[in-house]
């Protein structure tokens, strides 16, 4: 073997560089966002402010991703959460009254349904093996008639003192979007820093196996189902702050059950559970708040954008799966 051969042996492979589906969400995010400002003449929107209002964009729409990241993680899915942010809207609205000694009372009820709900969500699909699909849809259309029934045109308002809370901030960061960050790294956290994270990827990714190894999988089910309920509980408190008072089709209205979905799945957590994380998420909720503010930029007509939004959706869940090679969301 010659000197060259020898020489071009020893030199080591090159390992191409993979980005990671976050990293190219974000990365796409950031070129539709600066591109929208550039073609038309919006720089305003390149400033800090106006990156504090994209990001701000996330925050409703996050929360509600961060939970449905969880359930998606152990193989179901959360249709009830649309009713269950209208629920939480209109009945902080009502028992506030626009008196802030009513905020704290307000809060805690409005969580503790949130509780029941997921714990009945959990409940349906885990120990009952009720289709999640079925058993939240159902759920959900249980809350919603309910809420309609009882509350068919607006009641109350929050407490001025609580819709503060969406229009401050520190720094000129809104306290909502340092929330949500708070709130998406502590379930970063509990995803990957913890063993319940590790047994959530255990019951999504093998539920038999997770089984045999003395993991009580139904709990888990459970618990996922009762952190989406909470997660959708405070983007429903956020909501009815930032609008004053909540509206019984303000989920609905929001496609935040949908929506949700399709973020935690354009980020790259898979449908068939055990694969995905919060990382991913985020990023996926940043390229619709992106795509949301980018077609305000151009005027696009609201029935394009879902048009646009739902190709964009298949392109990159297609996209993701190619690069998966076999785990098809």
């Amino acid at each position: 073997m010659s000197v060259e051969t020898l020489a071009l042996t020893a030199q080591p492979r090159r390992v191409p560089i993979r980005l990671s589906a976050a990293a190219v969400l974000v990365l796409v995010s950031a070129g539709i966002y600066a591109g929208a400002a550039l073609a038309t003449g919006e720089i305003n929107q390149l400033s800090f402010e106006g990156f504090a209002g994209l990001f701000q964009r996330m925050v409703a729409l996050g929360l509600v991703g961060l939970g449905q990241t969880f359930v998606i993680l152990v193989g179901s899915i959360d249709l009830s959460v649309a009713a269950l942010i209208s629920t939480v809207a209109v009945l902080a609205s009502y028992i506030m009254q626009a008196d802030a000694t009513m905020i704290l009372p307000a809060i805690v009820a409005c969580l503790a349904v949130c509780v029941v709900v997921g714990a009945v969500n959990g409940v349906l699909v885990a120990y009952c093996g009720i289709n999640p699909l079925i058993a939240t849809l159902g759920t959900g259309l249980t809350i919603q008639g309910i809420l309609s029934a009882a509350f068919a045109y607006l009641q109350g308002s929050v407490a001025p003192a609580f819709q503060a809370f969406a229009y401050s901030g520190l720094s000129g960061i809104p306290w909502p979007l340092l929330m949500f960050v708070v709130l998406a790294a502590g379930a970063g956290f509990v995803l990957s820093g913890t063993v319940f994270g590790a047994r959530l990827y255990a019951v999504g990714g093998n539920p038999e196996g997770a089984r045999l190894a003395g993991i009580r999988t139904e709990r888990f089910v459970l618990a996922a189902h009762v952190i989406s309920s909470l997660f959708a509980g405070v983007a429903g408190l956020y909501l009815a702050a930032r609008l004053q008072s909540g509206t019984p089709w303000i989920g609905r209205d929001g496609i935040y059950d949908l929506e949700s979905i399709a973020v935690t799945v354009i980020g790259g957590t898979i449908l068939a559970g055990g694969k995905g994380g919060v990382g991913g998420t985020v990023a996926g909720v940043l390229l619709f708040a992106s795509l949301d503010a980018s077609f305000n930029m151009l005027g696009v007509d609201a029935f394009l954008k879902q048009v646009l939004r739902g190709a964009i959706v298949i392109i990159a869940v297609a996209v993701h799966a190619v690069r998966e090679k076999g785990h098809v969301a």
